[in-house]
């Protein structure tokens, strides 16, 4: 009896000692969030983690991607990783202006990679054709496509050449063309599934910076597409964008928090008024605080325990994805308190690992997304006046 009692002493002081190790290492971890200045450091630090991990072979990129997930989601997510990155690397390159030909250079990489067979070859199993190479034909792509030419709008952004000019102006017009040739005005990412609002809204930020970039070519477009959101694709209960639209463009009552996280940060490049009012609605119906602070996958139901491709695994409700992505709009609107708790949610659940010159969360060991696209988020500052307008 005396021995379990020490035992079971024991085992209290080491979950306590644990516990306590978390807290300090959490408060250590996010002393410096807040000011650009202040960040500066630790962004530095996961950019160069990024870059040495990104910015590879396109063979040994998809080998960094969980193999159980299968080769259409391998592919998506080293499509993400690159293209969160080129963001992150962009946003950097406007606070931190040091480091604009370092990312010139490497987005420069990440575009090549994106184009290479081995990354469009997840795309060009699901449509039976290759996306660069059927740009005069009329299947969607259209999550490829807009990846890519936001890749490259991004890159035009912060002073690179011109060399991708033709490529870009080729992106666009077929994502256009294709997008104003559909009755619902929406093209689906794959055959015979829904359209995936988040990855309509890739192909229109894309537009939006090819527009800023030729005196405002396919703005017409962007305004029919968002004035038409605003109208029909609009959730009755929530206030939310849809997360789908069926193929006849009939609205699916389904809302996700990650989608509606994701839709929300977009929306901050194209209608910063309309964002306003959806990042309002969002934290309005999916911010949960307890036990941690972040967003719900789903608002009208519990999901304790559950694992989503694009979520990711779902405990006590609490959306790892949505949470990730939320921190993009926070990030816009200087929402800093929802920030800041959003940045302890993502410390503890990821736990920051520092060697040398280069940081990142554990979890990246295991969706390097996930580390790129936290960095998209925590970079997306407004410029000054963008608030106003």
């Amino acid at each position: 009896m005396y021995h379990s009692t020490i035992r079971h002493k024991a085992f209290i002081a080491i979950v306590v000692s644990l516990l306590l190790f978390k807290v300090i290492w959490v408060a250590w971890a996010c002393w410096g969030n807040g000011s650009v200045e202040d960040e500066k450091e630790d962004l530095l630090q996961r950019r160069n983690y990024l870059v040495d991990k990104v910015v590879v072979e396109p063979r040994r990129l998809l080998h960094e991607m969980p193999g159980d997930i299968g080769v259409q989601y391998q592919g998506e997510w080293a499509l993400y990783s690159c293209s969160m990155l080129t963001e992150a690397l962009a946003n950097m390159a406007e606070l931190y202006p040091e480091t604009k030909d370092d990312a010139v250079a490497d987005i420069d990489s990440l575009i090549k990679i994106v184009k290479s067979p081995e990354l469009r070859r997840y795309d060009r199993m699901r449509w039976g054709e290759d996306p660069l190479e059927s740009l005069d034909g009329d299947k969607s792509h259209v999550s490829y496509l807009s990846h890519l030419a936001w890749m490259i709008g991004n890159y035009k952004r912060i002073g690179g050449d011109e060399k991708y000019n033709q490529l870009h102006d080729s992106l666009c017009a077929t994502m256009n063309r294709r997008i104003l040739q559909s009755p619902i005005l929406n093209i689906p990412t794959y055959p015979g599934e829904p359209v995936y609002i988040p990855d309509m809204m890739v192909a229109i930020v894309a537009l939006s910076d090819f527009a800023k970039l030729t005196d405002g070519k396919y703005s017409s477009t962007i305004n029919r597409w968002i004035n038409r959101a605003k109208a029909e694709w609009v959730d009755d209960k929530t206030g939310l964008l849809v997360s789908f639209l069926n193929e006849s463009g009939t609205v699916d009552s389904t809302i996700r928090g990650s989608y509606a996280a994701l839709n929300c940060y977009y929306l901050t490049k194209i209608d910063t008024a309309f964002a306003k009012e959806q990042y309002d609605q969002l934290k309005t119906h999916f911010r949960q605080k307890f036990p941690a602070a972040g967003l719900m996958e789903y608002y009208d139901r519990s999901c304790w325990v559950g694992m989503d491709i694009d979520a990711g695994p779902v405990i006590l409700n609490l959306s790892p994805s949505g949470t990730a992505f939320a921190i993009g709009s926070a990030t816009f609107f200087d929402d800093n308190d929802f920030r800041n708790r959003l940045l302890k949610t993502a410390e503890i659940a990821g736990h920051t690992v520092k060697r040398g010159n280069k940081r990142h969360y554990l979890l990246a060991d295991i969706a390097l997304v996930g580390e790129a696209i936290t960095l998209a988020m925590r970079t997306n500052r407004a410029k000054q006046g963008t608030l106003g307008t």
